[in-house]
């Protein structure tokens, strides 16, 4: 039976979203967008709200990415829509399904120079699956059904709507639209078992599985392949964890040894970017693994490419009837090169230098973080260190900006993952520059009561350019930052907690006093600001 709803547009709009799961608001506070407001609040709706648009953004992403549901910012006409463009962008190549819905300067009077008015959809469009602006209050709960179900759809991602005042605020009734989840993508079953054959024959295979992987719902089904198939396992993005570290096929420190020995390369769930040697992999045949024809990669040719629902991908991988290599020899080969590795950064992670090495940080936090902590990354040099160093046990536990890379996601993350996950440990982990970006939000967290801990890496430097640019020219410029800024005493005067640590030896208490701070408290770590993370270049 079709529901028939009546109200105002935001009403109207709450119905809607309501019926599709979500369940909060992370906004600016804006005049153009007061109709969902008031319904959020009559309806005991949860609003969070912030000190800039793109930490809305990346809170509703933060939700989206770790609860695989849609997250939604609301945000006002004009420099509200366009301060969330950087969010929508991580979220457009992220594939999160977030929905921003926007104010919009009145239609009757367009063009005559109304408060804030600008068409946004043309900044919007390239970065949405679905930008659209909704002209009446009734056709209200048809977009916004549209709109979700285009975020929802693989390859996911956000989608927009702006709704003009007279629209938002005029009181409309209409059908509710019917909640359809998407339709799965049945991948060519051709090319899944020629891709099938290729992984089972290969004698050194080896298996790269990314946020896709976790998105889809297809951590099971990856285990199942890979323990069926008898292939090691690493992971980036959300993929992390989806395999335990304990897990016999899962590697992390041996990912060169592996991608230089092997005869077959099957990135799963990943775009073959910069962060894979955009798919050069040597000799190797590439198998990708994608979850919507549009992710194919378009600059190599791989071997096979099935696209569509990766769970059932994976298990067709999982039950291959065919002839299978024995990959034994492989893979102790890699656990030998992995345990060796491990030897090296256990040892890294101890040094008891004085400037602290950004490795000890590390080294300290394993011992103070939960195997279901959720870990935000923001920030180049010293997050660079935490994906070599901390090892997610669980899948779903680990947030970074992805290869957008935009920086500020930090207190936006660390607010929807702890609307997510309230009795979980919450640590962003944050460069002193990346810093710059979302700090005043922490304001944002202490006056909604949402407890977080902020390990901030402060050597005093933008790191990943002024180590490269010295080398390119013998000189850097616009690479220096304070050195030893007081960023705890930024966070004590926003209302939280927090302290400088000098001396390595200190590191380990001064962690276990935030995590039992049950507020907002960061600790200032001054890092060696002549120890830069190695890497060839950061500009390809």
């Amino acid at each position: 039976m079709t529901e028939r709803v009546e109200g105002h547009g935001g009403e109207l709009a709450l119905a809607a979203l309501r019926a599709h799961g979500v369940r909060e608001m992370f906004t600016l506070s804006g005049g153009h967008v007061f109709p969902l407001y008031d319904a959020a609040h009559r309806a005991g709706f949860p609003i969070y709200d912030v000190r800039h648009e793109q930490s809305a953004v990346f809170a509703a992403e933060a939700v989206a990415k770790l609860q695989r549901r849609p997250g939604l910012a609301v945000l006002t006409a004009g420099p509200g829509v366009t301060n969330g463009v950087s969010g929508l962008t991580s979220a457009f190549f992220n594939a999160s399904p977030v929905l921003v819905l926007g104010g919009r300067a009145p239609q009757f009077r367009w063009g005559s120079g109304s408060l804030q008015e600008m068409d946004h959809l043309p900044l919007v469009a390239p970065v949405t699956k679905h930008a659209e602006t909704v002209f009446s209050a009734d056709d209200i709960p048809r977009a916004v059904t549209a709109a979700l179900t285009a975020a929802l759809t693989p390859h996911r991602g956000p989608a927009f709507l702006d709704f003009p005042l007279e629209a938002v605020f005029s009181v409309g009734d209409a059908d509710m639209p019917a909640v359809t989840p998407p339709t799965a993508i049945e991948a060519d079953p051709g090319e899944v078992a020629k891709a099938a054959a290729l992984i089972a024959g290969a004698s050194r295979p080896v298996i790269i599985a990314g946020s896709d992987v976790y998105a889809g719902d297809a951590v099971e089904a990856l285990r199942a392949a890979a323990e069926a198939l008898q292939v090691p396992v690493f992971t980036n993005g959300m993929g992390r964890g989806a395999l335990p570290p304990e897990h016999p096929l899962a590697f992390a420190k041996a990912r060169r040894v592996a991608l230089k020995g092997a005869d077959v390369v099957v990135v799963v769930g990943t775009p073959l970017d910069f962060r894979l040697a955009f798919g050069d992999f040597g000799d190797a045949r590439v198998v990708h693994v994608v979850d919507a024809p549009s992710q194919r990669a378009g600059h190599v040719e791989p071997a096979a490419s099935p696209a569509g629902d990766l769970r059932r991908i994976l298990t067709a991988f999982a039950e291959h009837p065919g002839d299978r290599a024995d990959h034994a020899d492989w893979i102790a080969q890699l656990r030998t090169a992995e345990d060796a590795a491990k030897v090296r950064d256990a040892e890294e992670m101890a040094a008891e230098t004085d400037p602290i090495r950004p490795a000890r940080v590390y080294g300290e936090l394993r011992k103070v973080l939960a195997r279901d902590a959720i870990t935000i990354g923001d920030g180049g040099d010293f997050v660079s260190y935490a994906g070599k160093y901390l090892e997610p046990a669980q899948p779903g536990t680990w947030l970074d900006p992805g290869p957008y890379g935009c920086l500020g996601t930090g207190m936006g993350y660390a607010m929807g993952a702890r609307v997510s996950h309230p009795d979980r440990q919450i640590c962003v982990l944050m460069g002193d520059g990346a810093a710059g970006f979302s700090l005043m939000d922490v304001e944002s967290l202490v006056r909604q009561q949402l407890p977080v801990v902020i390990v901030v890496g402060n050597n005093g430097i933008w790191g990943l350019e002024k180590h490269p640019m010295r080398a390119m020219y013998g000189y850097d410029v616009a690479a220096d930052l304070q050195p030893g800024l007081r960023y705890d005493r930024v966070v004590e005067a926003l209302g939280g907690a927090g302290e400088t640590v000098e001396k390595a030896a200190d590191l380990g208490p001064a962690l276990a006093r935030a995590f039992d701070s049950g507020v907002p408290y960061l600790v200032n770590v001054l890092t060696d600001p002549s120890d830069a993370y190695p890497r060839s270049s950061n500009l390809a």
